[in-house]
């Protein structure tokens, strides 16, 4: 399985929401920047997650977007599975009757299962919260050998 930029710039927009929203709305704008997206690619991300209910909307001069719940209530998996639909690493893990003839007696299957339950359990004991502090951390490291 491979996250796209879909997955990988909506999980960087999330984390970008948790690090700098407080009572203040965040402009897409700054996110964009800060990530390095494109605002007009960055709407279409935010959008599916305002959609999904993982981020709510401010309209007017001081507006912009809030993470709707609480970091520690919103897993990666929720993020992924909003903007990549859903996890699995072959088809016939997705939906046994994937127009494989061999999905009942195969072998591999049963690998790709395993392979799927491992990426799920990473993906839903791993949120906002989690990667918002392994962050900080990251950025007080990097300072502190300035």
């Amino acid at each position: 399985m491979r996250i796209s930029t879909r997955g990988e710039y909506g999980v960087r927009a999330m984390l970008d929401l948790a690090l700098h929203s407080s009572d203040e709305p965040v402009p897409l704008s700054a996110i964009a920047a800060r990530q390095d997206i494109s605002e007009h690619y960055l709407e279409q991300l935010i959008s599916a997650l305002r959609k999904a209910g993982l981020v709510i909307s401010f309209r007017g001069a001081q507006g912009g977007y809030q993470l709707a719940k609480p970091a520690e209530e919103i897993t990666i998996g929720d993020i992924i599975r909003t903007l990549e639909g859903p996890i699995a690493p072959m088809k016939c893990v997705e939906d046994s009757h994937a127009g494989c003839t061999q999905s009942e007696r195969c072998a591999t299957r049963v690998l790709w299962q395993k392979l799927q339950a491992s990426i799920e359990e990473v993906l839903e004991n791993t949120t906002l919260a989690w990667l918002k502090d392994k962050a900080r951390k990251i950025q007080a490291t990097a300072a502190n050998q300035r």
